[in-house]
């Protein structure tokens, strides 16, 4: 027996609504987006410390816009590697340091423990010294009791942290928009020439001097504590988003946005020096005093005030953040946890004892970023390990020609950093 088909009933025809189109579903989107934002924003606040104000404004100033590929390059560089980081803390809901200590040896473990707390202390010197450094500038509070100042403000910010994370982030993120005004403001009162600044994307040296500036560049870029950090931000965005693709592709969004700003404001940092100092009658300065004074001899007082109203806020914001780091460091090697106070004061004390003895803070943040360099590996190297795993990373593993991208990567910035100590200790 043959079974008809049903019949189609008579009359006029309902035709189904239209599937909403991706405008329509942007909104839903972007509010969906927008919590899974800061990560890598907070991350970012590293790659504009003082120790790249020195390094980028110096450059500028004593080579004009030659290394400005140099920025770009060391940057691409640092998306990668934060990515690899981030893509951690999204797959295992576990920080580089707790990886580390479940699935390497304790001797291997304790090392890298020794040598990450060795980088928190030297970055929070760098950032402390540049952060007196703006009090002294902008209200004329002597580099000691600004150090302090500084300290003081970090260690707040780590209390917002551990009862809100969230406004943690958030107020990370406000700092670094002011950060990014202030520096666009200073750009906008030197009217730098596009061709020059277009000019200066194509890769060139020129002499000794400009091989150890482009080495200090690229050296400063990739920093250990944020490789720790990043990953240990990263770890609840996964239950946030509802699942791991879903976190990982915020995660590309937030990088994209966070680094990408960081990218534009060292770029910006350089080009103001170029287009201010880097022209004939003019002394280049080779401090950050030096830059503070000639950019308000040179380009005005609002160029000055803005600048060195950037470089505080930069003091403030990386110092906050590298204390974090400090923090997810011995909790996540030692699993153990000490007071905030404690945390801060064992960061503080080489930074204080050095203002307090009267050291060139110029010099202060060459060491630091000399004894920064020696933490790149220890960092940089167990990421792409374990990323490679798939019984640590799961679905998540990287993939083969990534992961020899980033090898090349890393063997580049080792051996760029290398150079840079020994450069240094010659």
């Amino acid at each position: 027996m043959t079974v008809a088909p049903p019949s189609v009933a008579s009359g006029p025809r309902v035709q189904a609504a239209p599937a909403p189109s991706t405008p329509a579903r942007a909104p839903g989107r972007l509010r969906r987006l927008l919590p899974l934002l800061g990560p890598a924003v907070v991350a970012a606040t590293a790659y504009v410390d003082p120790g790249n104000f020195a390094t980028n404004t110096v450059a500028g100033a004593s080579h004009g816009m030659l290394l400005l590929w140099v920025i770009v390059a060391a940057n691409l560089m640092a998306v990668l590697v934060q990515f690899l980081s981030a893509k951690l803390g999204v797959a295992t809901g576990r920080n580089l340091p707790q990886l580390c200590r479940e699935h390497y040896p304790r001797p291997v473990s304790r090392l890298l423990w020794v040598q990450a707390e060795a980088v928190a202390v030297a970055t929070d010197l760098a950032e402390v010294v540049g952060g007196a450094i703006a009090l002294n500038l902008l209200f004329g509070v002597p580099l000691l009791p600004g150090g302090l100042v500084v300290g003081g403000v970090a260690c707040a910010l780590l209390a917002v942290h551990q009862r809100h994370p969230r406004r943690f982030e958030l107020l990370v993120v406000a700092l670094f928009g002011g950060i990014l005004v202030c520096l666009l403001t200073t750009l906008g009162q030197t009217d730098p020439d596009p061709a020059l600044v277009a000019g200066g994307l194509v890769p060139g040296l020129a002499g000794v001097d400009s091989v150890v500036l482009a080495t200090g560049i690229l050296g400063a870029t990739v920093m250990p504590h944020v490789i720790y950090l990043h990953s240990d931000l990263t770890r609840d965005v996964r239950r946030r988003a509802g699942g791991v693709r879903a976190a990982l592709r915020a995660q590309r969004c937030d990088l994209g946005l966070g680094m990408g700003a960081a990218g534009v404001l060292n770029a910006v940092m350089l080009v103001v020096a170029a287009t201010v100092f880097f022209r004939p009658g003019v002394v280049a300065p080779d401090s950050l005093e030096g830059v503070h004074a000639g950019l308000a001899d040179l380009a005005g007082p609002l160029a000055a005030g803005a600048f060195a109203v950037a470089l505080l806020l930069s003091g403030l914001v990386s110092s906050g953040v590298g204390t974090y780091a400090g923090q997810v460091i011995m909790d996540g090697f030692l699993r153990r946890r000490v007071p905030l106070w404690v945390r801060r004061a064992v960061t503080l004390a080489p930074a204080v004892l050095l203002l307090g003895l009267g050291a060139s803070p110029t010099s202060v943040l060459l060491v630091s970023q000399v004894v920064l360099s020696f933490g790149i590996p220890f960092a940089l190297v167990p990421v792409l390990l374990l990323g490679r795993r798939r019984d640590v990373v799961g679905e998540l593993v990287t993939r083969p020609a990534v992961t020899a991208v980033a090898g090349v990567l890393a063997g580049v910035v080792i051996a760029i950093n290398g150079y840079l100590v020994v450069s240094v200790l010659a």
